[in-house]
């Protein structure tokens, strides 16, 4: 189960890694943010819901778990909402990257909250993978980054950190496919309603834009949110988090390839030191599981 808990978590940070291929296009195209997040995540629960149905698995939920899937729904996303408007500040690698601040949150709300205990290779991964946090916002001679987006992505991280830890608490009594799929319902409905509210139409062009939002939700939010939710329960919250060390990395690459953002040398050590971080936690693991 370890192993699989790991594999499920390095999927669900590559697929996280890809947002920016898709919604960097939208953003210049002048498509509502909100309608697109919205059909995001409508779309995605969707094709969650059509495997709760093939799999013949009941869609009931008793009243506490409705009321905790909301909570859940919102701090995904406020997650999502603060990180797109983080890209309007930051590069979508470097926004990608400080969102990884949220390892370290978590670990403290376990530490603090639930006394849950950190190894020193534990400490030490958190310490890397944050140092190549650190390294990524360099540029030039010092550390020159926007303030207000560092800001608002901390936002996105801190809801980011709450859902993980939520999901790893909760002790639902229910499959990792209907968690996802309320998650969405309630995400989509947020969505729905700052729409609405924005007057912003929900009319979609073009057979081509729908599709593109279909393979939007499929590869960013289908496959990332059961994995992870599959990867907390394997491995529990905080290897789950510094695992998703790669999100940062995917995104860097990505921005690099088809952005045009360039690869420093402090790109390069920062991605090092972030993987070394990961492996490094994998170990902690390991060791501790003997």
């Amino acid at each position: 189960m370890k192993f699989k808990g790991y594999i499920l978590c390095i999927l669900s940070a590559i697929s996280y890694g890809l947002i920016p291929i898709f919604i960097i296009p939208i953003k210049r195209a002048d498509f509502p943010l909100d309608v697109s997040l919205f059909y995001r995540f409508f779309f995605s629960a969707i094709m969650v819901g059509a495997y709760l149905l093939y799999s013949k698995e009941s869609f009931f939920i008793s009243k506490k778990e409705a009321l905790l899937l909301a909570f859940l729904g919102i701090c995904y996303a406020l997650s999502s909402d603060f990180l797109f408007l983080g890209y309007d500040f930051l590069t979508p690698g470097i926004a990608s990257t400080v969102l990884f601040i949220y390892p370290v949150i978590v670990a403290l709300i376990m530490f603090f909250v639930y006394q849950e205990k950190l190894t020193k290779l534990s400490i030490a991964s958190l310490i890397l993978a944050f140092t190549g946090v650190f390294i990524l916002c360099l540029k030039g001679t010092g550390f020159q980054i926007n303030f207000p987006g560092l800001g608002i992505v901390m936002l996105s991280a801190i809801f980011y950190a709450l859902y993980i830890v939520v999901v790893n608490k909760s002790n639902m009594k229910i499959s990792g496919f209907k968690l996802s799929f309320y998650s969405m319902v309630f995400t989509a409905g947020f969505f729905m309603f700052k729409a609405l509210i924005g007057k912003d139409s929900f009319e979609i062009l073009n057979v081509e834009t729908f599709f593109n939002l279909i393979i939007f939700a499929f590869l960013t939010t289908v496959i990332s949110c059961v994995a992870l939710v599959y990867a907390i329960k394997y491995i529990g919250s905080t290897p789950t988090a510094i695992l998703g060390a790669l999100e940062p990395v995917v995104a860097v690459m990505i921005s690099v390839m088809f952005f045009q953002e360039k690869f420093t040398y402090t790109l390069f050590i920062g991605i090092i030191l972030i993987l070394l971080g990961v492996i490094l936690n994998i170990i902690s693991d390991s060791k501790n599981k003997k």
